[in-house]
Order: structure tokens, then C-alpha cells, then sequence
């Protein structure tokens, strides 16, 4: 089997540069809040040729398809988990389209988030039935062109696990992020290190692996800091919030500037991470700043948690359960913030 175009981009680059946000690009073309952004693949796909166009001229060589919520238990809030196969192939045909038109390789990334559901022991979510909500989602992204399926956000290990069966299953390669957003661990507990670890027993292996979403840039680079203490030899993702949500008006609007991004983005590479990007609030210019950043400035050394305050902030937690400071202070901490 030919290598896929992912594989072939990470064999052959220092760095790839990934897209931004979905939603916030979305809302600012105007998107409800509470109405799926997936819908506008079939009520608005000149938006989300936009959205998708944006990323690639602003640099991106890779960008994630408008199907996060696109799983069965996520559009049946909205009565509409008959059009898994629909919106998600539409998603990955759209963006199959702009990247055919790039010019140069662009990866089409078919993303996949979280159902929402609890697994068991605690919910009612089991492993097979997680595996067939995924698995419908990833042929509809397949049949629509999508290169690998990137899966993100989650929370729980169970889930990413379950996801990555259904990639897969489909037959596409797969990335998987997991998001660290309480005192540096997942929702559910989990920290880098152990994801890191867990990750490399798993029984379908990602090509990549990593962080997105969270707090803020300096919090996910502190994430990074975790899965390079493993020594991982696979490619790793960083895909960090620009900056911290604020509320104006009414409105989240993320403080991060395209500055503090093209800072983020080169401690990201000097850490060793091979395909970077942002999350919630990052626009084409802040990956025009990321992607300039990138090629002009030198490689410099691994960064220091010090050297990662300095540039982007301080920490949203004393410490993130990493290392020998994993202690009772972390999780106290964890249950203050819920």
C-alpha cells in the first residue's frame, strides 16, 4: 500500500504548520452559537471553503475538516443523527476540493471529537457501541476524501482508544490529541506523561500524538514538556488556544496575539514537535505569524519551563502532575477548578 501523504510530509519535514480554529472562524462569518457548525457543510459550504482556504493561504500544510460534532450521540442533540454519513462526507469533499487546488500537498484531516457521552463503568457509553458511533463517522470522512482521520479533544482515554479502533476499521491512518485543561491533566485524570505511555500499548498505533485546546499556549507546551519526558520516538501534536478566553459583550474572545503565537510556535519546534497549529481563537494571521516564525527564525534549544512563562505567561496550576511533583496539591487543585 502507497504511503500516505502524512506519512510521507512528517518523513520529509522539520515541521508541518496545521490549521487554527474552527468555531471561532465560524462565528466571525456567523454562526449562531448553539446551531452545529457541521450543518453549514451543506447550508453554507462557500463558508467552510473559506474556512479551509484561509488555512492553506496563511501557510497551513494541513487542516481539520468541519465534522467535530459530527458522531451520532452529538448531532442527536439536534435530531439529526441521520445525516452522520451526509454531513461528514460533504465536510472531507469540501476541503478534498481546496486542497486539490493548493498547489502543493496539503493533508485533508477528517476530525473527529468526542461524543459526549461517559464511558462505563461511571456512564453508560461502552467500548463497542463508541466503536460503531466513530466508525460511522470515519467511512462517511473516508468516502469524502479525507487523507487521515485526527481525532481531538478527548478527555478520556477509553474514547481516543475506541476512536482509533473505528480509523481503523475504516482502513485511514490516524492522529489523536487528548485535551490537558484541568491543572494540567484531562478531565478525567489523565496527565502527559501516562498518555504517552498508554499510547504506545495501544493496539492501533497513531501517526502522530499530542495536545489541543486546554487553557492556553503556556499550559500546552507544558503538556509538550510531558510527552517529551517520555522519550517518545512518534511524531508529536501541539495545537494550543491563542491565549486565554476573555468575555467582551457578551462575546469569548481569545487575548492571544499573532506575536505570542509565532512565539508559541517556535518553542513548540525547539521542543521537538512535529506538526503545530492552534485551537480556540486562532485566525489566519496568527498562523501567517506561526508560519514566518517558523522558517525565519533559528533553531534554538529545547525550552525550559521557565523559558515557556517568559514568552507566553504564567501557568493556569502550580504544577501539572508530571514528574515527582505529582502530588495531593495537584489534585486538590483539580477539584477546586470543577
Amino acid at each position: 500500500m502507497a504511503q500516505d501523504l502524512l506519512s510521507r510530509l512528517l518523513a520529509t519535514q522539520d515541521w508541518l504548520l496545521a490549521d487554527g480554529a474552527t468555531g471561532t472562524n465560524l462565528f466571525n462569518m456567523g454562526l449562531s452559537s448553539g446551531e452545529p457548525p457541521e450543518f453549514w457543510n451543506i447550508e453554507q459550504p462557500d463558508n467552510i471553503r473559506s474556512l479551509y482556504r484561509n488555512a492553506v493561504q496563511a501557510g497551513s500544510d494541513l487542516f481539520l475538516t468541519n465534522s467535530f460534532g459530527g458522531n451520532a450521540a452529538r448531532l442527536k442533540l439536534h435530531s439529526a443523527q441521520g445525516r452522520v454519513g451526509e454531513l461528514n462526507r460533504v465536510a472531507a469533499s469540501l476541503g478534498r476540493e481546496i486542497a486539490d487546488a493548493a498547489g502543493r500537498p496539503v493533508v485533508v484531516a477528517g476530525s473527529i471529537g468526542p461524543t459526549g457521552e461517559i464511558f462505563e463503568p461511571m456512564g453508560t457509553m461502552t467500548h463497542a457501541l463508541a466503536v460503531e458511533i466513530f466508525q460511522e463517522q470515519a467511512e462517511a470522512l473516508k468516502a469524502g476524501g479525507a487523507d487521515v482521520l485526527w481525532i481531538e479533544t478527548m478527555s478520556a482515554f477509553e474514547e481516543y482508544a475506541a476512536a482509533a479502533e473505528a480509523a481503523t476499521r475504516a482502513g485511514l491512518p490516524w492522529c489523536g490529541t487528548m485535551s490537558f485543561d484541568t491543572a494540567g491533566h484531562t478531565m478525567m485524570g489523565l496527565t502527559s506523561t501516562k498518555m504517552a505511555a498508554l499510547v504506545e500499548k495501544m493496539a492501533h498505533t497513531p501517526l502522530a500524538f499530542g495536545a489541543n485546546c486546554g487553557v492556553g499556549a503556556a499550559d500546552l507546551m507544558r503538556t509538550v514538556l510531558g510527552f517529551e519526558m517520555t522519550n517518545t520516538s512518534r511524531p508529536i501534536i501541539a495545537k494550543g488556544n491563542a491565549g486565554i478566553p476573555k468575555y467582551h459583550d457578551g462575546h469569548i474572545h481569545y487575548d492571544g496575539t499573532p506575536e505570542l503565537m509565532a512565539d508559541y510556535a517556535v518553542l513548540a519546534r525547539d521542543a521537538g514537535v512535529k506538526i503545530i497549529g492552534g485551537c480556540c481563537g486562532t485566525m489566519p494571521e496568527h498562523l501567517k505569524a506561526m508560519r514566518h516564525a517558523l522558517e525565519t527564525r533559528p533553531k534554538g534549544p529545547k525550552p525550559s519551563v521557565e523559558d515557556i512563562q517568559a514568552k507566553l505567561g504564567a501557568f493556569s496550576s502550580a504544577n501539572d502532575g508530571t514528574g515527582d511533583t505529582s502530588g495531593q496539591p495537584t489534585r486538590e487543585r483539580r477539584n477546586k477548578r470543577g
